[in-house]
């Protein structure tokens, strides 16, 4: 008999999971890769360093809570060393893609020895609606979790090359990656193409997000902040992100509101919508980071769908 370990997305499918009564211990990846500067030596000192800098900066987080919540888990992860076979419970978005590419280079560092399988929802029948684990019922969870994918070598070594090519100072390098087909990765080419569409837009100065968030603004008109939020986390496409997310963007585009309650853009807000100005020297900061790349070192040209370095 195999020993098996579980690693989730987040703690709320954990306590779901739990639920499931499958066999083997489980771990909770907290963190949330897709934003901040990412080093490409997972679990190391200064990976840590680096992530807990940018989480304390801009999100608040302290360093007790920090060593609570991530740190231990980790801990816990690197004290798992008899399982096997090790499942991965993600999904997919953006968000969980990213975290999903960290554990695997971080696992074929240090867990050369186990089988490493896949779970991951999104498109789970007819419709056009992509699933999180969460919207899953438990009959539906145990069939991916039967179908599950037992990832190759291949699969692990191509994981840990989109990594690493992530966490690089260029995102052109990632831009040439092609052949996602190849590999038993659904969700992540859309992703990191997602990924590439968050680098300034050379119309605008502001990447999609930004400029989704004028718009829901523009053609929603909410009435109040909540509203507002609630009808972008409705409207993200395969962002996958959260409330605190959100919150964080619109204090960067808050000089481009007249108001929140209700949400009104300014005159310039709309005239950076329809892309007669640009807000990028307004908005440009030298210290943002999308994985190893500096944000606002690139544009993104929609017109040949490619990035620039500047």
């Amino acid at each position: 008999m195999s020993s098996l370990l579980h690693i989730t997305n987040g703690d709320n499918f954990t306590e779901k999971l739990k639920t499931l009564n499958l066999p083997g211990d489980i771990i909770t990846w907290r963190e949330m890769l897709c934003e901040g500067k990412t080093e490409t030596n997972v679990g190391s000192e200064s990976f840590w360093k680096t992530r807990f800098d940018f989480l304390n900066k801009n999100y608040k987080v302290s360093k007790s809570i920090f060593i609570e919540k991530t740190l231990k888990e980790y801990r816990s992860l690197c004290n798992h060393k008899k399982q096997d076979e090790i499942i991965l419970w993600f999904e997919y978005d953006l968000f969980c893609q990213i975290n999903m590419l960290a554990v695997i280079s971080w696992l074929k560092t240090h867990r050369k020895y186990a089988q490493i399988s896949l779970v991951c929802s999104g498109k789970e029948d007819d419709s056009n609606t992509l699933y999180a684990l969460n919207d899953l019922s438990d009959d539906q969870l145990q069939k991916l979790y039967k179908n599950k994918t037992i990832l190759t070598q291949d699969d692990i070594e191509f994981a840990d090359y989109v990594w690493q090519l992530y966490c690089s100072d260029n995102p052109i390098r990632l831009e040439n990656v092609s052949d996602f087909s190849n590999y038993h990765f659904k969700y992540l080419g859309d992703s990191i193409q997602a990924h590439l569409h968050r680098f300034p837009s050379i119309k605008n100065g502001l990447n999609d997000m930004e400029t989704n968030i004028l718009n829901v603004a523009m053609n929603h008109k909410p009435g109040s902040k909540g509203e507002f939020i609630s009808t972008l986390l409705k409207n993200q496409g395969i962002l996958g992100f959260g409330d605190s997310q959100y919150q964080r963007a619109l204090g960067r585009l808050k000089p481009l509101f007249s108001s929140f309650n209700p949400v009104r853009l300014t005159q310039t807000g709309k005239s950076i919508l329809k892309g007669e100005t640009s807000y990028y020297s307004c908005i440009q900061e030298n210290d943002v980071y999308l994985g190893g790349a500096l944000k606002y070192n690139f544009l993104y040209n929609s017109n040949t769908n490619r990035i620039l370095k500047l």
